[in-house]
């Protein structure tokens, strides 16, 4: 008879976290990894949990936050409150990004470059996740180096912080009032007519 081979606490963890998504407020949370922490005290063995969240609306905005706590349920809700703390709003071109990024973090290289209409999300673990729960559906994201999620979550987030819309780049350097200017104006409604004055006058 074969035994099944012996998973780690960690593995079983990762595996608890991964690829589940629940909608809380309008975002959409997805564990992408916990770990246990052991620190010998005096009296012993004190064990903490971490928790990377990220959290998306699936329509351009997402984030990631870190939560530490004693058990897993709280480093979850820690790490969720300061992932919607600091959200990203993502420039999205379609189902996509607007320009190619590379990004380093620590010893951590993230690139992420649009992809046509079709092609789906191409990257792998943490990175497919925030780009997700962003509301990107074609891109192709590709992580060099150190392979630390933590190190590859935040330096996809500072991907794409760091995206420029083109539309709003070319406005700012003509010197005429931004898109979502232009929006705010056509879409002020119109005051309806005075329907207490008589015709004719």
């Amino acid at each position: 008879m074969v035994q099944a081979p012996n998973r780690s606490f960690n593995d079983r963890d990762r595996d608890r976290g991964r690829g589940r998504d629940e909608d809380t407020g309008g975002f959409s949370e997805r564990v992408v990894y916990t770990r246990r922490i052991s620190k010998v005290v005096k009296g012993g063995r004190r064990l903490r949990f971490n928790a990377l969240v990220v959290v998306g609306d699936g329509q351009g905005e997402v984030g990631a936050g870190l939560g530490k706590a004693l058990v897993i349920p709280d480093a979850v809700r820690k790490g969720n409150a300061v992932a919607r703390r600091d959200t990203v709003k993502i420039p999205l071109r379609g189902n996509t990004i607007p320009q190619q990024i590379t990004v380093k973090k620590g010893a951590t290289i993230v690139m992420i470059k649009p992809a046509r209409e079709g092609t789906g999300v191409i990257a792998a673990g943490a990175m497919r996740a925030i780009l997700e729960l962003g509301g990107v559906r074609d891109v192709v994201g590709k992580s060099l180096g150190s392979r630390n999620p933590i190190n590859i979550v935040y330096a996809t987030i500072e991907a794409l912080r760091q995206l420029k819309d083109p539309d709003i780049e070319l406005a700012r350097r003509l010197g005429r009032p931004m898109p979502s200017e232009v929006q705010e104006v056509i879409t002020v409604p119109v005051a309806e007519a005075d329907t207490d004055t008589p015709k004719g006058e």
